[in-house]
């Protein structure tokens, strides 16, 4: 795979499984190069193996969602330039009808029992603001206020004055000719003169954030994620609430209040009992640092949450999708030990993988006793299957492209490290025999995990000739909280220490690896790895720190997690944010180094590669920093795709240079 090839990758979303037919609703997205941006649209797929069949034809189509009843499909649909907005079609095809005009678009939604109106949620800007007065720009805007320690969100930016509200809307009937009626009125704004969209009706209207919207079972309550405490601006807790349909009284708790929580996703069972998916804190609220997400069932607010998946060694984290059967079994996602692998929890609390501890399964959904999922494989983005029998049974082949654009063989590794440890992870080699230049590439988080799923990076470096060795050391997740939890406080040590054992075990296993020419990189936390390890290592010919956390000390007021991120992985104190900082031991850098970034990203802010660019060329090592407009932390996964495209370049004209084939 080549970077002009990132327009074979097409990616289904998570799927929606028709209440009663054999047939499943997926949205598939690609990055298209000559739009720049990404296009999409959805796709029936018949659980019976049948041929899928393009539903509708949208610029970008997203997020399908079935009505309980089975008669229409929710989607959200977004044309260039504009922001994604709620449509409904009918099951069987025809013309999507817009149910919004909302000015920054729609975020997430969810159908009613009765499947009569749908619920969502929506940043609603200042009047004044965001364009909601034309006369008034970006630039000529009031000035902001903020009393709050967190106001901004990465690829969101300021929060505070377009918070995420609730509104509900009725379904229009599709048969039915169309109403033209006033939009309207947003926070004191004037309405347009008419829209062809039902007037959504605003349930609140809170200084605070709302997500995850679902249904009470019996429709008179739409249950969201909030922090609504009083103590919100110094923890990192949130808890489910019920705001009523017909917009009365003050948002009630629903979720146990025994512990303190961070809640990623809540559902009620067909019993009706609410289920979240969830973090524990610690006393303080704070304590994040690499805790599993875990499956817990809360009948009430005063009664304790009853966990259903162990804490410690079972991780929900990486995709909050759950689901029911009939039965009242549970469909959940577990990342273990460099996999996604689904499983499904009887109510009697037994616990049956439905894949492999190979498969990478990116969403599920289920309806009956039907489950289906989306699995991603070495030589694909991730695929329709059916799960249930011995393995997924794969019912499209979107990544045929993906193939006839040429996919390296993926072989797994595991290292024993020098202190005992293995170290699991992957090896990528170009076709041939020899001896290739080889790369260590380091993932973000860190509490995240590599998987042995086709993966764009490793492919376009292998490509250009290029051996590419990447696993999940110490800090990383899916192996336990304890082994997630070891670089608390100590960033730079085992974690440094497993990231090279398994190099050097894989480059000396293998002859077609050139130990005499090696390069390393990373981006986030895979940055800051990267960075340290060419303050204590000098054999690498260069190096690329892409988006790093490289100075724990700056990244207080600067980054959208800086009141809690830093201090709780390195620590408050001075010596211990210099123990653990590159950006305090820069001065032992020699190494020729890129640093990559984005101009507005606001996880990992600027500044950190700007200082640590700075020091570099004060040192005298050779370096080169490049910024991308526009572009926020996420730019190597959603960014523009030619800005995509063109940082695969920047990085492959890199490697030309310090590291050539």
């Amino acid at each position: 795979m080549k970077a002009n090839d990132l327009d074979t990758l097409q990616a289904p979303g998570r799927p929606s499984v028709h209440p009663t037919d054999d047939v499943a609703v997926v949205s598939v997205t690609r990055p298209d190069l000559g739009a720049d941006a990404y296009v999409g649209q959805l796709w029936t797929v018949p659980l019976d193996g049948g041929a899928p069949r393009r539903l509708t034809r949208g610029f970008r189509d997203s997020a399908p969602r079935y009505s309980p009843d089975g008669a229409v499909i929710a989607f959200l649909r977004s044309s260039p330039g504009e922001p994604a907005q709620l449509h409904v079609v009918a099951s069987t095809g025809g013309e999507p009808i817009a149910i919004t005009a909302e000015r920054l678009g729609v975020s997430a939604f969810a159908w009613s029992p009765d499947s009569s109106s749908l619920a969502f949620t929506t940043r609603v800007p200042e009047q004044g603001r965001y364009g909601t007065v034309p006369e008034i720009s970006a630039d000529a805007e009031a000035p902001r206020r903020f009393t709050t320690r967190t106001y901004r969100a990465n690829g969101v930016g300021y929060t505070t004055d377009r918070r995420s509200s609730l509104f509900i809307v009725e379904v229009p009937d599709l048969d039915a000719e169309p109403v033209v009626r006033p939009l309207p009125e947003r926070s004191g704004e004037e309405a347009p003169e008419t829209a062809l969209v039902p007037v959504a009706t605003r349930l609140t209207d809170l200084d605070a954030e709302v997500s995850g919207p679902v249904f009470t079972p019996d429709g008179s309550a739409i249950a969201v994620v909030a922090a609504l405490h009083d103590t919100r601006d110094v923890d990192r807790v949130s808890a489910v609430y019920a705001v009523r349909v017909d917009g009365s009284g003050e948002p009630e708790r629903l979720s146990s209040d025994d512990a303190p929580r961070s809640i990623a996703a809540a559902a009620f069972s067909p019993e009706g009992q609410l289920h979240v998916l969830a973090q524990e804190l610690g006393p303080a609220g704070v304590d994040f640092v690499a805790r599993n997400t875990s499956l817990y069932r809360m009948s009430s607010p005063d009664a304790p949450a009853v966990v259903l998946t162990d804490v410690a060694d079972t991780d929900i984290g990486e995709v909050a999708d759950i689901a029911f059967t009939t039965d009242g079994s549970v469909v959940f996602l577990n990342r273990s030990k460099g996999a996604v692998r689904a499983e499904r929890l009887g109510f009697d609390g037994t616990r049956t993988p439905l894949t492999s501890h190979t498969d990478v399964v990116t969403s599920i959904d289920a309806a009956g006793e039907r489950i289906v999922a989306v699995v991603a494989g070495e030589s694909d983005s991730g695929e329709v299957a059916v799960l249930g029998g011995p393995d997924p049974v794969r019912l499209t082949d979107f990544s045929r492209s993906v193939r006839d654009a040429g996919v390296l063989p993926i072989e797994r590794h595991a290292i024993t490290g020098r202190s005992g440890q293995v170290v699991e992870g992957w090896l990528v080699k170009p076709a041939g025999d020899g001896p290739f230049p080889t790369l260590l590439m380091i993932h973000g988080g860190p509490f995240a995990a590599y998987t042995g799923a086709f993966f764009d990076e490793s492919q376009v470096y292998a490509d250009a000739g290029y051996a590419v060795a990447y696993c999940n050391p110490r800090g990383a997740a899916g192996f336990g909280e304890d082994f997630g939890r070891s670089i608390k406080n100590a960033m730079g040590t085992v974690d440094f220490e497993d990231v090279m054992d398994f190099f050097d075990g894989v480059v000396a296993a293998d002859d077609a690896l050139d130990a005499d020419r090696v390069g390393v990189l990373g981006g986030s936390y895979g940055g800051y790895l990267t960075a340290w390890i060419t303050a204590h290592d000098h054999r690498f010919a260069g190096a690329i720190v892409e988006r790093g956390f490289l100075d724990p000390e700056l990244f207080v007021g600067t980054s959208d997690i800086g009141d809690f991120f830093g201090d709780e992985y390195v620590g408050t104190s001075a010596e211990d944010i210099a123990r653990q900082s590159p950006q305090a031991h820069v001065r032992d850098v020699r190494t020729p180094t890129l640093v990559l970034h984005s101009a507005d990203d606001l996880r990992c802010p600027l500044s950190q590669a700007e200082r640590y660019y700075a020091a570099l060329k004060r040192n005298g090592v050779e370096a080169e920093l490049v910024v991308f407009p526009g572009e926020n932390h996420e730019l190597s996964r959603s960014g523009r795709p030619r800005h995509r495209r063109d940082r695969f370049d920047v990085i492959l004209d890199w490697w030309a240079r310090v590291l050539p084939v």
